[in-house]
């Protein structure tokens, strides 16, 4: 990587933010990096609580295929053998997620992967020969009624905030079915969860002479200052916002924690729990100290119910709605994005794309190449 020796100015210090400072900052660049809120990492963001790695915005594990990024991120942290082994709770019914056997004998008694593809096609039946014409066909040509009216209906209208007759079929391509008694939800072949969490693996990235970072600093107080005094800007806010919505608003989703300290050792015996009904309100509760196994206190627990919201400006936003409407929208956002020659637009919603952490890893390493012509 050639030396550049130019001022960059981070915005956001999040994942995307941070792999780019520390890539630009070790080719001899000075990088300021800059966050409105009053702690680094965004929305990995964690903190200790009683012995215990709190995940502030919602449960997030780490998963890959991609040798070179869980090489990557090795560099700044050391990883626990997490996997992610969600559990639904449907009106007190308890299921194993991702749809495996577990889930199936459960539901209908069955003991083989014969006899579960045999429901499966039975409760699909009545889907057959259509074109769905919207989530809830979706769902039941790949799953049947069962299946999607106890684990994803509920679930999926109070994540969306709509019902799923009027949700697009392609928001669910496919869905994980499993015919072994395996309860691993991710495919990928490398998981994890960084050892002290997730902050210190951001702290990590950020820890170079070349770089420094400014806590409650909001681009939008001093956008047109920070645009003329530094070579080259990488924005990772909303990319509407950074242009005034003068082409109209994007759509986000939010989401509302409520966290809370139980005086128990072991409250649900589970990291998550997903509320597939639709009467409960919250769409899943975290039980924090199963992310890092016997860390913590030993009588102490804390939980976190998620609440899934709508985004109206002035909320913070957590991720897009990928839907026709709004890629058109973003499509033209990104030709004004394209005439920018100082800002580089980055991360979930720099990007406007509902990505993984692997991926916005791979999307910062990328436009650090590009950067350098590489």
């Amino acid at each position: 990587m050639k030396v550049n020796s130019m001022k960059y100015l981070i915005v956001g210090s999040g994942l995307f933010g941070a792999v780019f400072a520390q890539e630009v900052a070790k080719a001899g660049n000075k990088v300021t990096v800059i966050e409105k809120r009053n702690h680094i990492a965004g929305n990995i963001y964690t903190k200790e609580v009683n012995g215990i790695q709190v995940h502030q915005y919602g449960a997030h594990i780490f998963h890959t295929s991609d040798k070179k990024v869980w090489n990557y991120v090795h560099q700044f942290a050391e990883f626990n053998r997490y996997t992610n082994s969600p559990v639904a709770n449907y009106k007190g019914q308890m299921y194993n997620l991702p749809f495996n056997m577990n889930t199936f004998n459960e539901m209908w008694g069955v003991r083989t992967p014969q006899e579960a593809i045999a429901k499966i096609n039975e409760q699909r039946q009545e889907m057959v020969g259509k074109e769905p014409k919207n989530l809830e066909e979706q769902a039941i040509s790949l799953i049947g009624k069962d299946i999607y009216e106890k684990l994803i209906k509920g679930y999926t209208e109070k994540q969306w905030g709509r019902p799923c007759t009027e949700l697009p079929a392609f928001i669910i391509k496919r869905l994980p079915v499993r015919l072994i008694y395996d309860n691993n939800y991710f495919n990928d072949d490398y998981q994890g969860i960084p050892i002290g969490g997730y902050t210190k693996m951001v702290e990590k990235m950020l820890d170079h002479p070349n770089i420094t970072v400014k806590l409650n600093t909001d681009f939008f107080d001093n956008k047109d200052e920070y645009l003329k005094n530094y070579d080259k800007v990488v924005y990772t806010g909303m990319i509407d916002k950074f242009f005034d919505y003068k082409l109209g608003e994007l759509e986000y989703r939010s989401l509302r924690f409520e966290t809370e300290e139980k005086n128990v050792g072991n409250y649900q015996g589970n990291a998550v729990i997903n509320y597939t009904d639709t009467e409960t309100p919250y769409t899943r509760v975290i039980e924090h100290k199963h992310f890092e196994f016997g860390k913590g206190d030993k009588d102490k627990t804390i939980i976190t119910r998620e609440y899934p919201a709508d985004w109206h400006r002035g909320d913070e936003p957590y991720y897009p709605v990928n839907n026709d409407r709004n890629n058109k929208l973003y499509a033209k956002y990104a030709e004004l994005a394209e005439k920018q020659d100082k800002v580089i637009f980055g991360g979930r919603l720099g990007q406007y794309k509902y990505y993984n952490m692997d991926q916005v890893i791979k999307a910062a390493l990328k436009a650090v190449s590009e950067e350098f012509g590489e």
